[in-house]
């Protein structure tokens, strides 16, 4: 414990022309007595820490005591800040680790790009979870963001099913990635013995039990790639149905704004845009009549349902109501 501090000490006093001795022990969460000690043991090890006395004086290195990442550009620097996301790194229980990597690449750089971290603090923030729902760290992710990081193996139990079909199992999985999507969080892995992959929320594990056994990385995946393709097998397992729709220009534009991006994509593609006063007709793949209702909606008079016969039939009867609604005095 002491010999990280000791180092850590090293690094703020190798990022920073001076600090007092308060913002030493505040930084280190220590009292400024240990800091005197420290620094004291410091200068015996051949560190050349050196204390200025009085009101304004503090702790400074000596003598060029410094090791710098060379020929790194002020957009390398601010870029390489950007790769943690506080929030996430917290949730997987890596904060420490990151704010020590941080700080040692702070002390390395040169004194001109020092600043990079704040630079990059001010202009890019990611806040991950969707609006209006409360976000939720899963309990055991601590535990599988370990296994990921050390390619360990784990037990897990999980459940499966919604309602009365609900039930739990239990697999020996190889955990290769996580993946934040919208607040949520997925663990992307191999079940033991076997070539697929598949996703699970982490929600849903109820016990995750780290083995001795490591395994070995397929080297060819990818997680990115790997995430996009199921995030796309996702979307178009929902679609089930279709419908027959005709749009104005307007209507096309607005579509993918109101649909599944999937959905848009396969309705829209290969089709022109209608010239003025003119209508398009588009078959859009769909989850069910019930949800189309509510997306279109969102179109207004920009378009216009030709079946299924029921889904046009709600509509009509739906403009009628509105007709009504705002004819009265």
């Amino acid at each position: 414990m002491r010999a990280a501090r000791l180092i850590k000490m090293v690094l703020l006093l190798q990022s920073r022309p001076s600090m007092t001795a308060a913002e030493l022990a505040q930084e280190l969460e220590v009292s400024e007595r240990t800091v005197t000690r420290d620094a004291q043991a410091l200068s015996e090890a051949g560190v050349p820490v050196y204390a200025d006395r009085g009101r304004i004086g503090g702790y400074r290195l000596i003598g060029g005591y410094r090791t710098r990442l060379t020929g790194l550009a002020r957009s390398e620097a601010e870029a390489l800040f950007l790769s943690g996301v506080p929030g996430a790194l917290r949730e997987m229980g890596l904060e420490d680790a990151a704010s020590a990597a941080r700080l040692k690449v702070s002390a390395a750089l040169l004194p001109s790009l020092r600043d990079a971290s704040r630079t990059a603090a001010q202009r890019f923030h990611l806040d991950a979870p969707n609006w209006f729902r409360e976000p939720q760290t899963p309990e055991l992710l601590p535990a599988v963001a370990d296994a990921v990081w050390d390619d360990r193996r784990i037990t897990a139990r999980y459940r499966r099913g919604a309602g009365e079909s609900r039930h739990e199992v239990e697999r020996e999985l190889e955990p290769y990635g996580l993946v934040l999507k919208a607040g949520v969080w997925y663990l992307c892995a191999r079940v033991a013995g076997r070539d697929s992959f598949r996703v699970y929320r982490i929600d849903r594990f109820t016990a995750v039990e780290p083995r001795e056994e490591r395994f070995e990385r397929a080297e060819d995946f990818e997680l990115p790639a790997f995430w996009e393709e199921r995030a796309e097998q996702f979307a178009r397992s929902l679609l089930r149905a279709e419908v027959v729709l005709r749009l104005t220009a307007e209507g096309m534009r607005r579509l993918p704004h109101v649909v599944d991006a999937v959905s848009a994509r396969e309705a829209l593609e290969g089709v022109a845009e209608p010239g003025a006063g003119e209508w398009v007709a588009v078959t859009l793949p769909v989850e069910s009549e019930e949800v189309a209702r509510t997306q279109l909606s969102g179109l207004g008079a920009e378009v216009e349902v030709v079946e299924p016969v029921s889904l046009r039939k709600f509509f009509a009867a739906e403009a009628e109501r509105l007709v009504r609604l705002y004819r009265r005095e």
